[in-house]
């Protein structure tokens, strides 16, 4: 049997024990597919509340009372308060369901590199201080990274655990022009390479599925993603949610999402290629919730998952 290296097994062999990802997000990020500055309305599918489930979790702890004293800086004075205490809510909770005791700081929503480089090194800094913190994960656009960000983090990960999580989606210019992207694959595969080229960890994001996409151009997708060097994928279907562009297309008829049977397939012909070397943190993904419009069986991300373990398996991977 093939063994396919799950991104906790990683974790847990260089650390010697489980590391839990604590998922943060901070008030004033945004995304310059968002803000204006390279497009507007965001990608198609993007709605940032089902994209980024934590933004619910962090509503339901906003019992925080900032004591904003910077006149110099209140907007970072108030994101360094978020950081402490949603990693102090989050962690707490991990620590008292799974004993965990240490964590990798996830800067998720929106664009985490989409600010200025001193405000990044003071939030960098400061997760990297708080308790049982062994490094960062930090996601973002390939249009947002300056080389003196990419230097910062280089800095950081001779100490620390450092990772840097790359939007890909699709290798295909035209792919990324529908989706409303906002930037080339070369721009994506310029900043994959900067980054392999100061040792940082990178993880690609892949999404099956995208419009008039075929099997085939998945797979060049997975395998170019590959061939750049990263250490880890996380892959997902599109899945149409309100509010979002892809919803209007979707109901125009316009838009169809990809079938559960040609993602599992698409999973699995992936995997089979897949260097052992390589760790994979996500395979599957969904909204359960009112607002998954389309499809159906992206509304229960554990049925899916086990369905594409059982699959897996059948062609001879352990996952």
């Amino acid at each position: 049997m093939k063994k396919i290296l799950t991104f906790g097994e990683y974790l847990k062999d260089k650390f010697g024990e489980r590391v839990y990802k604590v998922p943060i997000a901070l008030s004033g990020f945004t995304c310059p597919n968002i803000d204006g500055s390279v497009a507007r309305g965001g990608c198609t599918f993007c709605e940032n509340d089902s994209f980024n489930p934590i933004l619910n979790q962090v509503e339901k702890i906003k019992g925080i009372t900032l004591n904003l004293n910077s006149k110099e800086n209140p907007l970072l004075e108030k994101q360094l308060q978020e950081l402490q205490f949603q990693f102090q809510t989050l962690s707490k909770k991990l620590e008292r369901d799974y004993d965990a005791s240490k964590f990798l700081v996830y800067f998720q929503a929106f664009t985490n590199t989409y600010a200025p480089i001193e405000t990044l090194k003071k939030l960098y800094l400061k997760a990297l201080s708080l308790p049982n913190v062994v490094g960062l994960s930090i996601g973002t656009r390939s249009d947002s990274v300056s080389d003196e960000v990419l230097d910062f983090l280089e800095t950081l990960s001779k100490k620390h655990e450092i990772w840097i999580e790359f939007g890909i989606q699709s290798i295909f210019d035209e792919t990324l022009e529908k989706i409303n992207r906002g930037h080339n694959f070369q721009n994506v595969e310029e900043a994959i390479l900067k980054s392999r080229e100061r040792n940082l960890n990178v993880c690609g994001h892949l999404i099956y599925g995208l419009p008039d996409e075929s099997d085939e151009m998945m797979q060049q997708s997975f395998d170019k993603t590959v061939e750049l060097g990263v250490n880890s994928i996380k892959i997902h279907p599109l899945y149409v949610v309100e509010r979002t562009a892809l919803a209007n297309q979707y109901r125009k008829g316009e838009f169809s999402p990809i079938s559960e049977e040609t993602y599992i397939k698409n999973i699995v012909d992936s995997f089979k290629k897949l260097p052992e070397d390589i760790s994979i943190q996500r395979v599957t993904a969904g909204v359960e919730n009112s607002t998954l419009i389309s499809p159906d069986w992206c509304f229960n991300k554990q049925s899916s998952f086990g369905k594409i373990r059982k699959e897996l398996y059948k062609n001879g991977i352990l996952y």
